[in-house]
């Protein structure tokens, strides 16, 4: 497990970092399994953007938003829903796959607190996603090149936007919540905050 350099000036902030911490990563990657588990070990809310969006949306579920506004319309939903947790703390934030697509939720991500980059080997994430037929992303002729290209192209941006990347490559979800908790908890005693409200501070764990 590692913890990347800060890829920004995160260092340089002016205002604290939020008490949150946010999951980035490829689709399969596990954000939502192992947010699951960080919450409950730090005590933590879990919230998955997607669900936010499909509330917002009324009930519609990811697949039919996509069929009925596009991408665009779903990326404007995703930013909105990213936006309206602006705020609030003591949440572990599971995100979608593309949600580092559109330049303006990079710093939102980084705005809302801790952003970890869980960094997945790519035939092990497909292996997880290729039967999953509500992946809109991936309704193209060729799902898996499709998959590749878009790995491709979102790696740089997870690696900018994330203050630490964990390698999850053979370990469970339990492993990578726990590597998760340690380095957030070294992360947001770094940034001038009191230890105790960190979240999976010493003593928490």
């Amino acid at each position: 497990m590692q913890a990347c350099t800060e890829p920004n000036q995160a260092a340089d902030r002016e205002d604290p970092c939020p008490l949150n911490l946010v999951l980035v990563g490829f689709m399969g990657c596990g954000k939502t399994t192992v947010g699951k588990h960080l919450a409950q070990t730090c005590r933590l809310q879990f919230v998955d953007l997607d669900e936010v969006i499909v509330q917002a949306a009324g009930g519609r579920s990811i697949p039919e938003i996509f069929a009925a506004e596009g991408e665009p319309g779903f990326r404007r939903r995703e930013s909105e829903a990213l936006r309206s947790l602006l705020g609030r703390e003591g949440m572990v934030v599971a995100t979608g796959g593309g949600i580092v697509s559109a330049d303006e939720n990079l710093p939102l991500l980084r705005s809302l607190g801790c952003v970890v980059w869980l960094d997945a080997d790519m035939e092990d994430m497909w292996q997880r996603v290729c039967a999953n037929r509500n992946r809109p992303m991936l309704h193209v002729e060729n799902p898996r090149a499709e998959a590749e290209r878009l790995w491709r192209e979102r790696r740089p941006r997870y690696a900018g936007v994330a203050h630490l990347r964990i390698e999850t490559e053979g370990l469970s979800a339990d492993e990578v919540a726990c590597g998760v908790s340690a380095s957030a908890a070294h992360y947001f005693a770094a940034s001038d905050r009191d230890r105790q409200r960190a979240p999976c501070a010493e003593g928490e764990q």
